[in-house]
């Protein structure tokens, strides 16, 4: 079982972080926007159960992902499932279709503008995520795949490389949390 250890934070000095990652090696991609489309279950409640159902796009790219219940108070470690589904807008509308005929319904759409990279830290490949998210604000997210047995090593291994990045006052809520708070 693969498990998502992330720490996400809000970013109030892009250019400082980058500055200190580029000092560590570390290169950002291109931006590139994605699009999270969230599905509520028709019988159960994912905000009381701290569950996610979404289907992310990617320029032609999609992708269904579940994000099991958080694990810890400190990170969003949760168990995470992700599959491809067919390219292109169609076959992502066509899977939103599928979805809404079992039941399940629309939440919302978390629109962001993001810059990736890959950066080892303490032998650990951490994912490096800038974001500008619509409607929310600007973040940086530190994110390991993990099995069970490296999970722990993966929680340090972020504490760690938040510290040297002078990052603080982690983020637990999800970009869906967050967006639906505000519209309340």
């Amino acid at each position: 079982m693969t498990y998502e250890v992330e720490q996400k934070f809000p970013l109030r000095d892009a250019a400082d972080v980058e500055s200190r990652l580029a000092a560590l090696g570390g290169f950002f991609s291109d931006p590139f926007e994605q699009v999270d489309r969230y599905f509520a279950h028709p019988a159960r409640d994912f905000a009381q159960t701290d569950e996610a159902l979404r289907i992310r796009r990617t320029g032609d790219e999609n992708r269904i992902t579940y994000k099991g219940p958080k694990l810890d108070a400190t990170t969003k470690t949760r168990h995470e499932l992700e599959l491809p589904l067919a390219p292109g807008a169609q076959a992502a509308e066509d899977f939103s279709t599928l979805l809404l005929a079992l039941g399940f319904r629309r939440v919302a759409e978390v629109k962001k503008r993001r810059r990736s990279m890959m950066l080892s830290w303490q032998g650990i490949e951490v994912q490096v995520v800038l974001d500008e998210v619509e409607r929310v604000g600007r973040f940086v997210e530190l994110e390991i795949a993990a099995d069970a047995s490296r999970v722990d090593a993966a929680k340090a291994c972020l504490a760690s490389l938040a510290q040297t990045l002078g990052l603080a006052s982690s983020e637990r809520r999800s970009y869906l949390e967050l967006l639906l708070a505000q519209v309340v």
